[in-house]
């Protein structure tokens, strides 16, 4: 199923997604830093919900309380849960 995230408090202003149960495939970021957040997106590709929070999740940008990484750990994390109680 596809997803949309709305981002917070970082550059990038949306993260969208599919979710396969708990794989993540072909994320998009809309804004940010366009070669890192595409390096991110190929890397992460087909690896599961588990695996992105466990190397993202807490990743910050500068001075910043996130980053774009963090956030994505935050959407899939979110996403999966939500699907899960959705059944």
């Amino acid at each position: 199923m596809r997803h949309e995230y709305k981002t917070n408090l970082v550059c990038s202003t949306k993260i969208t997604f599919d979710l396969d149960g708990d794989k993540v495939k072909n994320i998009e970021f809309t804004n940010g830093c366009n070669g890192n957040l595409k390096a991110i997106s190929k890397i992460v590709d087909g690896w599961t919900v588990d695996e992105i929070n466990e190397k993202l999740a807490g990743n910050l940008c500068g001075r910043r309380p996130t980053s774009c990484a963090d956030q994505l750990a935050i959407a899939v994390k979110k996403a999966y849960e939500e699907e899960r109680m959705n059944g």
